[in-house]
């Protein structure tokens, strides 16, 4: 498959454009050299994805002629604090790095957000590539320019706007995920055929398995069907004001989930967006929003591919609603002190909401734990 597909985030002269397919990351130099603005880059990547992608990036840009250093950071979503920050941008000042630097973040989700948090503050602002190597990366955190740390009081609490000067989303790469990652980043597909597009939530019901079996036809559509929705979204909403706020669909829940797990490998982000996804159409159903059949429908896709909607990933975990609501309180989109929460009324039919009471939210968080 060697079919190559670009989808542009429209945003005046700050668009950019994504490439999506197989092969990409060999072709990373070309793709890149037109994007600089001057022919020298700091890639930052974490040790996993070095081992497995590095060379092949470095070989790239060495065959067009880009110079290029290296950062490499510990794996894993505690990664993304303030030590490691202040860390990172030591190792960029320390390099030497200009203005008219390109900072390439290679990796998943942690170090894309890390890096490009970096890009957005060193030097008050330094252009950035994303190279995402996850599922998830690649259909979400990559693309937007959302860029942010995890504090101790919540996920994402610290960052900034800041968006990248190009994409390179190689579904080839998918193949050397652990399938539980790869399976985890499907929530983010699935989640754009949730809010706003039910005929790609049905095609997924057919060909969500050949996805995740490593067939790369059926991931290079999901990819680009995610980030075109994606890119319509940024390019009206790029600040979150109004419909950005539709792509937190089973964030809220999800985020306080993560939190109480700690951000490991207990409840991986996926996991825990898939469960607030199924915890909303539940949530729905209850205020009377949404037919009990379209949150039967979601669950048994979820359960099929085995993203259960109860919390079987997380063994060992004892979990507190009130202490769940706690986290969700400290969440980005509270509003005058209200929970915010995307709530739905069918497949495809999702819409911002306040109208949440504690009664309603304490009976769905019960029953998912019970479940």
């Amino acid at each position: 498959m060697n079919t190559r597909e670009t989808v542009t985030v429209a945003l005046g002269d700050r668009s950019y454009d994504i490439v999506v397919g197989d092969g990409v990351l060999a072709q990373a130099g070309a793709l890149i050299a037109p994007v600089l603005r001057q022919p020298k880059t700091i890639i930052v990547t974490d040790e996993n994805v070095a081992m497995r992608h590095l060379e092949m990036l470095q070989r790239s840009l060495e065959n067009a002629g880009i110079a290029h250093d290296c950062i490499v950071l510990p794996p894993g979503d505690q990664t993304k604090n303030f030590n490691q920050l202040q860390s990172l941008i030591d190792a960029l000042l320390s390099r030497g790095i200009e203005r008219s630097s390109t900072i390439i973040a290679l990796g998943g989700g942690m170090i894309g957000d890390l890096a490009g948090f970096a890009a957005g503050v060193t030097l008050r602002g330094l252009n950035y590539i994303q190279i995402p190597t996850t599922l998830l990366a690649q259909v979400d955190s990559s693309v937007g320019g959302k860029t942010a740390i995890n504090a101790p009081q919540g996920k994402n609490l610290i960052g900034v706007f800041h968006q990248p000067r190009l994409v390179l989303a190689d579904v080839g790469v998918l193949d050397t995920l652990p399938h539980r990652e790869l399976l985890a980043g499907y929530a983010e597909v699935v989640k754009y055929g949730l809010i706003n597009d039910l005929e790609f939530f049905a095609w997924l019901e057919g060909h969500a398995a050949a996805l995740l079996d490593g067939n790369l036809e059926a991931r290079r559509i999901a990819v680009v069907k995610s980030c075109q929705s994606k890119a319509s979204v940024v390019a009206a909403d790029e600040r979150e004001t109004g419909m950005r706020a539709l792509l937190n669909f089973g964030h809220t829940f999800g985020h306080a989930l993560e939190a109480e797990a700690g951000y490991g490998d207990t409840l991986l982000h996926g996991e825990g967006v898939a469960i607030g996804m199924a915890m909303a159409f539940d949530l729905s159903v209850l205020k009377g929003l949404c037919d009990a059949e379209d949150a039967d429908r979601v669950h048994r896709h979820l359960s099929t591919l085995g993203l259960g909607f109860g919390l079987e990933h997380a063994q060992g975990m004892i979990w507190d609603p009130e202490r769940l609501i706690g986290h969700m309180q400290k969440d980005k989109k509270v509003q005058d002190g209200k929970l915010t929460f995307i709530l739905t009324r069918g497949i495809g039919e999702a819409f911002v909401s306040q109208d949440v009471s504690r009664e309603e939210l304490l009976s769905v968080l019960e029953e998912t734990i019970a479940a």
